[in-house]
């Protein structure tokens, strides 16, 4: 395909996704007080659990308007995560071989539930964010959280948690695309491990070790397993390649 062909491919996959996540977000602004609801709910039994009182508060007039919109969009990106992670494939299927799709479409089927999986972690830990975070308020204050900044902060840690989650499997696609291979994976785990707990440290805000512990430690395992994984796909390549491309340059060069 020329690069035009593959801009146009990019376009109409995006449109697809969009359209999406559109009508999910549809899905979303229908349901928004059932899911308002379901954010808030931390904030809601923290103030029964203590004396001091918990709430939101929509300070512009627009506020309302624009917190809907964006909760309706959040909505739909989960709701449409099967079809735009679809989309995302299908735009690396063609430059894989036969076998290659084969794998790696066993890997994008585990896309989706991995990315939920990530957005389910963040609402397990969600509560004892709040609480750790509002239970400095000293008894009988008021905090009242402005509904901009408490649902955005929501919103991306849910998000943050399901695309940490879909790291196996870009890392299974960058190795079928032949852009990084396992053994690059297993020099870098080091730095790549690090790189995790510093992304847990940012994530979960709390002051506790308990909760970087609870996000870091999935993640490692998931890179490990994507190690594994390509491990064994660069042996099948290996094998299936001519004997003299392992050879050295200097020999290889008078084949």
């Amino acid at each position: 395909m020329s690069l035009a062909d593959h801009l146009r491919e990019l376009r109409n996959r995006i449109f697809v996704a969009a359209v999406a996540i559109l009508v999910g977000a549809v899905v979303g602004w229908l349901n928004y007080e059932r899911v308002l609801g379901k954010l808030t709910e931390p904030l809601y039994d923290l103030a029964k659990r203590r004396q001091g009182v918990v709430n939101i508060n929509f300070t512009t007039m627009t506020d309302a308007f624009s917190i809907q919109l964006n909760v309706s969009i959040f909505v739909g990106l989960i709701l449409a995560s099967p079809i735009w992670l679809y989309q995302i494939w299908g735009f690396i299927v063609p430059g894989l071989t036969k076998k290659e799709k084969r794998v790696a479409l066993l890997f994008i089927v585990a896309s989706v539930p991995l990315f939920l999986a990530g957005c389910a972690l963040a609402f397990f830990f969600l509560p004892h964010a709040v609480d750790v975070l509002l239970g400095f308020t000293p008894p009988g204050a008021y905090n009242l959280q402005q509904a901009t900044d408490y649902l955005n902060f929501v919103l991306k840690l849910v998000l943050a948690f399901g695309l940490a989650f879909l790291l196996p499997v870009f890392m299974v696609a960058l190795n079928l695309a032949h852009v990084l291979s396992a053994k690059a994976m297993i020099r870098g785990w080091r730095p790549m491990v690090m790189v995790i707990f510093v992304f847990a440290a940012v994530m979960t805000p709390t002051p506790d070790p308990w909760s970087m512990l609870f996000l870091a430690m999935p993640i490692i395992a998931l890179y490990f397993a994507a190690v594994g994984v390509c491990v064994l796909l660069d042996r099948r390549r290996a094998k299936a390649e001519p004997s003299w491309l392992e050879l050295p340059d200097d020999e290889a060069s008078t084949l």
